[in-house]
């Protein structure tokens, strides 16, 4: 009964700073050059049977990850490269196109945008032609705070005001997608397994944005 209790409480106390909790959107864009396009139209072809002209695409999945440690600025710069680094061996043998995100959450809860959301980025493997990511500064080590929880719900919330989003899941999650219509990954064997951002994380954004009604799975 006391467990059932606290979880009220922590409900009820997450749910009022949601309510009143604001944190800054600031434009941080990374050079979406004409290379990158180019990189990801050939992605989406390569990676989905996508083939458009524009490398933009139509939101229905959010997931959320963490950086596994660095600052805004360390990451802001890793992701502006174009090109993937030599040293991720697995994902440069699928394609040299520099993995990236729609928006990075520092830990005081300031959220960057780094492209439009509907912009293509290479964050989630068989998912990214409908997912928009959200990187989160932290790690296993560094967990993630309170005002990241709150500004990612903020996010969340505006991000489903303006795109079709049913579904929210963590980078962990993904794989859960493999055998639906949605995952179109053409390598069966290309698939890594994550960890981020955590369970306690992704429990405590669903309580703030319970009421949207987001599927975990499909």
């Amino acid at each position: 009964m006391k467990n059932l209790i606290y979880a009220l409480f922590i409900l009820i106390a997450y749910c009022t700073k949601a309510q009143t909790a604001e944190f800054p959107i600031i434009n941080k864009p990374i050079d979406y050059s004409p290379e990158r396009a180019r990189l990801s139209l050939e992605y989406l072809k390569d990676h989905y049977n996508i083939i458009q002209n524009k490398p933009t695409i139509s939101p229905k999945i959010i997931v959320l990850h963490y950086t596994a440690g660095g600052t805004v600025e360390t990451n802001y710069k890793y992701f502006n490269k174009t090109h993937l680094e030599s040293a991720r061996g697995t994902l440069k043998k699928q394609s040299t196109l520099n993995v990236s995100s729609q928006y990075i959450v520092d830990r005081d809860g300031t959220i960057y945008q780094l492209m439009e959301a509907n912009m293509f980025a290479r964050h989630t493997i068989g998912l990214n032609y409908r997912a928009i990511g959200i990187e989160n500064i932290g790690s296993r080590n560094q967990p993630l705070t309170e005002k990241q929880t709150l500004a990612n719900a903020q996010l969340i919330r505006a991000l489903t005001k303006k795109y079709n989003i049913e579904y929210l899941i963590g980078h962990s999650e993904y794989g859960i997608f493999r055998d639906s219509k949605l995952w179109k990954e053409t390598d069966p064997n290309y698939f890594t397994i994550k960890d981020d951002p955590g369970k306690d994380f992704m429990k405590k954004v669903r309580i703030l944005v319970t009421d949207l009604h987001l599927k975990d799975r499909p």
